[in-house]
């Protein structure tokens, strides 16, 4: 299990952007977190991933265990090697690298294994395989998210970090990457999901959390924040009666409710 217990993270010696987060990612979960623009999710993920401090940031309190044994000191390759790996939000590919280059830079920590996952990611996305020669940079959104995934499956990981994968995708691709993200886990790949768009993380994922100015809100299975009212009128836009009322909702009203 990946567990982040008690959290604080301090950007610039001065930002406080976590503030005590604690969650449980099972394996062989999907697990999603939930959160608008500036809760903290991404600055979350850098925590896992060793990559806080490129972006001036430092755990200030509390740990990250993976099976018991602390990793929050770890740089990011050593995070990579113990079997996490992160998709960063905007896909972040190498545009002049073809797509198979950008495939073999993701398996750096695993070599020797290259063949066998390049096959393997080929399978999970055939249209990578269909533009392998191809330069990333003329790639549709969708097939560079495919692109990134798949760099990031390229090491093996046992914990999928996703940082906004349907970002920018157009409503059919979304449904798309969220049905890749159910095969890599249905094939034994663990996934922490940090979305806005909570309908499709929540209809993949096990359990849920909400993210709110650097601190859990909610805590639960993903079918029942699926049906809990607030998170349909904050996240789904859906009022009492079901129509849409995103111009009624105020976030300090969410924010007192939820940490009351």
């Amino acid at each position: 299990m990946l567990t982040v217990s008690n959290l604080e993270v301090v950007y610039d010696d001065v930002v406080l952007v976590l503030r005590g987060v604690s969650l449980e990612v099972p394996d062989g979960k999907i697990v999603g977190l939930l959160g608008a623009n500036g809760a903290g999710k991404t600055t979350l993920l850098r925590a896992l991933s060793g990559l806080l401090g490129i972006h001036h940031g430092a755990i200030t309190r509390g740990q990250i265990t993976l099976d018991g044994e602390r990793i929050d000191h770890l740089d990011p390759q050593q995070v990579v090697a113990r079997g996490i790996s992160q998709v960063l939000e905007g896909r972040r590919v190498f545009g002049e690298f073809s797509v198979e280059e950008n495939l073999r830079v993701g398996a750096h920590t695993r070599p020797k294994d290259r063949a066998t996952n390049l096959e393997r990611v080929y399978t999970l996305f055939p249209r990578l395989l269909e533009r392998r020669t191809q330069a990333a940079g003329y790639l549709s959104g969708g097939e560079q998210q495919m692109l990134a995934m798949g760099r990031a499956m390229m090491s093996a990981p046992r914990y999928l970090l996703l940082d906004e994968p349907s970002l920018g995708l157009a409503p059919q691709l979304v449904g798309s990457i969220r049905d890749l993200i159910s095969q890599i886990n249905e094939q034994g790949t663990t996934v922490l999901l940090v979305e806005q768009n909570a309908s499709m993380a929540l209809s993949i994922s096990d359990h849920g959390y909400v993210l709110e100015t650097g601190r859990v809100v909610m805590d639960k299975p993903a079918a029942e924040l699926l049906d809990d009212s607030d998170i349909q009128e904050f996240y789904l836009g859906l009022g009492a009666e079901g129509e849409r009322s995103f111009r009624d909702v105020k976030h300090y009203k969410r924010r007192k409710r939820w940490l009351s």
